[in-house]
């Protein structure tokens, strides 16, 4: 998994100027969906879905920051009844619920406790690789932890080598050039290209696999292409201006934004990514980053070929959101845009059953959850569906699929704990959206009394028309407020029992002895009421005559 990986930017989805021949090798070897969407536009909830198989509506981690509640499943728990570890090398974005261990006395450092901690996953090295630092203290004092005790074991002297060397550059004069000022991408980062951050976690992932037997899964989970948008030589010199693709927006987008939309085009970020001289900055160093993990991956799959890894192992390769980088007026990627919520979703199966799919292109709507119940199924288990929301994809790697068993797909994000929330005037729970699509058309609900967003997937791909004020297109809205209106009124929190066990449970009390309803002995089966029938007993008086009687 990359982190803030646009599914257009990889050549193999129609980048004309950024080649990955790595990437596009796996998915010569795979199968690469076309339409695969995340669950939330933001790193920590959009990875708690894949992580758990569940909607964030279910899962309840809603934003960065926000723990996965004590209590909820993960791959890692569904892996292990397989006999399968589940193994962490990179980032998670996930935080403890510290509070909820602490209650049921959960230790951190005991096994139970430890995987719980850290999302279900068995540690080989967490690196959340942001080691941010500003007036209130670090972002994350664990950030980018072992990277910076490696850096500094290769001399690199500064008390944050993640921030000096590894995400900004160097002026003549010896001064630090950070990476957070958008400025300063056009710099080459001021680190030997092997010590970077994406090559040092692919050596990590090598490392994992020479030291452990399967089976295992093994989230290998880079940093990059996230920000700071800083690359080292020779990527930082491989793009230019030149390189840029024309951005996707229109005037008559952002003046015709809906109220909500608008608030996001009008962040510090949303206006700074609308000038050009930030994208002619920002967007080489960011091509230069996908073009070094390409690089990186063809060092990885080199590696399993020679082994024989390559021949025994699943690979899926695969995003955890997109980066606006100024289309539709905006940075970062808190919408519900394609260029946020569509990813790039590459699964290579060795088995024999996948022969058949090798080098195609499936246009099933599929989402992240998806991934968890895949890899149960490939493991040999039983997929836990009333817990696991997503579906199998091993049918259509297999051929014997076309499509998910789905008529939609599902988005959400809270903005609850956003100055975006403060602006619009609402409260912290109003501060929600959803998007609901499916191939031809996508809706974007906000809750507190806006009005709805629609796009014609089909014939506005650029989504650039918003039709969510157009009377002609009620009857469309409302099919797809049936379609959210469904999705919310399924059962998604009745986790401790299967969908077999409630159908036995419909006649089991039966033989438990409850009898309702019934008149005469002879109106109900017998053998049922057996424990009723041909008994004796006493009057009660014979047990209740005063004492000397």
């Amino acid at each position: 998994m990359f982190d803030q990986l646009r599914w257009d930017y990889l050549s193999c989805y129609g980048h004309p100027h950024l080649h990955t021949p790595n990437i596009d090798r796996l998915a010569a070897k795979g199968v690469r969906f076309d339409k695969a969407y995340i669950q939330s536009p933001i790193c920590g909830s959009s990875r708690m879905s894949t992580y758990t198989g569940r909607y964030v509506h279910s899962h309840g981690a809603s934003w960065n920051g926000i723990p996965l509640k004590v209590g909820e499943i993960t791959m890692g728990d569904h892996l292990r009844k397989t006999g399968m570890g589940c193994w962490l090398v990179g980032k998670t974005h996930m935080r403890a619920d510290a509070e909820g261990m602490a209650r049921l006395g959960l230790e951190p450092d005991s096994l139970i406790g430890a995987r719980v901690a850290e999302c279900g996953f068995d540690v080989f090295e967490r690196d959340d690789g942001m080691l941010p630092e500003g007036p209130d203290g670090y972002y994350d004092p664990d950030g980018a932890k072992e990277y910076n005790k490696f850096l500094t074991s290769k001399g690199y002297e500064s008390d944050n080598p993640w921030h000096d060397f590894a995400n900004s550059g160097l002026d003549k004069d010896g001064n630090v050039l950070s990476g957070w000022f958008l400025k300063n991408s056009a710099e080459a980062a001021n680190i030997a290209e092997e010590d970077s951050e994406t090559p040092y976690l692919t050596g990590r992932g090598i490392e994992f696999m020479e030291t452990h037997d399967g089976p295992w899964c093994c989230h290998l989970s880079f940093i990059k292409p996230h920000w700071p948008y800083v690359v080292p030589e020779p990527y930082a010199s491989m793009y230019g201006p030149q390189h840029v693709l024309p951005v996707v927006r229109s005037d008559a987008e952002r003046q015709n934004a809906q109220r909500v939309l608008k608030a996001f085009m009008d962040t510090k970020i949303g206006q700074t990514f609308s000038r050009q001289d930030v994208r002619d900055a920002v967007i080489p160093a960011y091509m230069g980053l996908i073009k070094q993990a390409d690089d990186q991956m063809g060092r990885l799959f080199d590696w399993m070929e020679q082994t024989g890894r390559m021949e025994d192992t699943m690979i899926v390769l695969t995003s955890d959101h997109g980066d606006f980088l100024g289309d539709h007026w905006m940075g970062e990627k808190t919408f519900f845009q394609d260029t946020s919520t569509r990813i790039p979703l590459i699964i290579y199966d060795p088995s024999p059953e996948a022969d058949a799919t090798r080098g195609t292109v499936s246009e099933a709507l599929v989402e992240s959850i998806d991934l968890a119940p895949t890899f149960v199924d490939a493991a040999g288990g039983e997929i836990a569906g009333h817990i696991l929301e997503g579906h199998s994809l091993l049918p259509i790697l297999h051929g014997t699929a076309d499509e998910a068993p789905r008529e939609f797909v599902i988005c959400e994000y809270d903005y609850s704990a956003s100055p975006i929330a403060d602006l619009l005037g609402v409260t912290v729970r109003e501060a929600v959206m959803f998007m609901v699509a499916n191939k031809k058309w996508k809706l974007i609900h906000c809750e507190g009394g806006f009005r709805p967003i629609l796009f014609d997937l089909e014939n506005d791909p650029d989504e650039l028309i918003d039709l969510g004020d157009r009377a002609d297109h009620a009857d469309v809205i409302a099919g797809m407020y049936d379609h959210l209106f469904s999705w919310t009124r399924r059962q998604s929190q009745r986790t401790t029992r299967s969908e077999q066990q409630l159908i036995e449970m419909r006649s089991k009390s039966r033989g438990k002895g409850i009898v309702l309803g019934v008149y005469d002995e002879n109106d109900a089966p017998l053998d049922l009421t057996v424990k009723y029938r041909g008994r004796t007993a006493r009057p009660y008086q014979d047990y209740t005559k005063p004492s000397g009687d």
